[in-house]
């Protein structure tokens, strides 16, 4: 066996070698015609980098060189690094590869920011602190939710469709809790609702719509007008605990869909957004969508609270 000091001259006879056989272009992804970032060599051979696989995938379960089925490659949901590769490109050209791997940190710290060019879901009205479970089989969305993990962002905004316009002006931010993968790459993604906002400007990314937002928050009160604010509230939650144990059939289907009616919270005026509660009441009353972002975008607590007990009290005078 060799001692260190052999093994290292045997690797610096080895380097030059490597150097001057292979060329850069020798070490390119033939998807994205740069050099491989995470390189990934599939069961018929061909190497790609690993996102340009994916999106491929997103697509069609088929290799994009000779198109054999990849279905079972999809359906393991594992891509391992091919090390080999990633050990010659660090030896050959650890500049480029340096290069490389700062061109992908820049495209994800650009990801990552959470009010310019934020991805846009354009499907349902979510709502803060209300879960939001999605079915995501579209290519384009597929990329975006895989996007929003990589960047370590894990949130990007949900808006409804808005005759006239890609998306209404107003959504509501959803982080990712928890992606289940199938087998054909389609997924269950469990969200939750964060902070409401409102769209500046729009824009697309490689096939979904993006954003530049600003946050809502609703308005603060004090003295008198807190007081009476207070009174309301205590009022309208009580109306919704009588609407919850109104005991119809259609009642009890949505508590057991959406769970018991959220606790009320001592500070009605701790979140930006207002108490969780009246976000969930808003959620499964039978409310038109166009109504409900009525509501999502109004920066009054007292405003919203009114609406609700308006629409409470006609509900509970109806006969079950």
């Amino acid at each position: 066996p060799l001692d260190n000091e052999e093994e290292t001259a045997a690797a610096k006879c080895t380097q030059p070698c490597l150097g001057e056989s292979l060329s850069i272009s020798d070490l390119e992804c033939s998807l994205c015609i740069r050099m491989f970032f995470e390189p990934v060599t599939t069961p018929c051979g061909h190497t790609f980098c690993k996102e340009c696989l994916e999106r491929c995938l997103d697509h069609r379960p088929n290799c994009p060189l000779c198109k054999q089925s990849l279905r079972e490659y999809l359906k393991a949901g594992r891509y391992s690094p091919t090390v080999l590769l990633q050990d010659i490109m660090l030896a050959t050209f650890p500049t480029q590869l340096a290069e490389r791997r700062e061109l992908h940190r820049a495209e994800m710290a650009e990801l990552s920011n959470l009010t310019k060019n934020i991805p846009i879901f354009v499907c349902t009205m979510s709502f803060p602190g209300i879960p939001c479970p999605l079915h995501v089989f579209e290519p384009r969305y597929r990329l975006m939710i895989r996007r929003c993990q990589e960047s370590g962002s894990r949130r990007f905004g949900m808006c409804i469709y808005e005759n006239g316009k890609s998306f209404a002006d107003y959504g509501c931010m959803l982080e990712i809790r928890q992606v289940e993968l199938l087998a054909d790459g389609r997924s269950l993604v469990d969200t939750i609702g964060r902070q409401r906002f409102r769209v500046l400007s729009r824009g697309h990314r490689d096939g979904y719509h993006t954003a530049d937002i600003e946050f809502l928050e609703d308005k603060k009160v004090s003295g008198e007008e807190l007081q009476e604010l207070q009174c309301l509230h205590e009022s309208t939650y009580r109306l919704a605990q009588r609407f919850c144990e109104h005991g119809d059939l259609t009642s009890r289907h949505i508590l057991m869909q959406h769970g018991p009616l959220p606790e009320k919270e001592e500070d009605i005026q701790a979140s930006a957004d207002g108490p969780t509660w009246c976000w969930w009441l808003i959620s499964i009353l039978p409310l038109d969508p166009s109504y409900q972002l009525s509501l999502l975008c109004c920066t009054s607590l007292r405003a919203r609270l009114s609406q609700l007990q308006r629409i409470l009290t006609a509900l509970l005078q109806q006969p079950p």
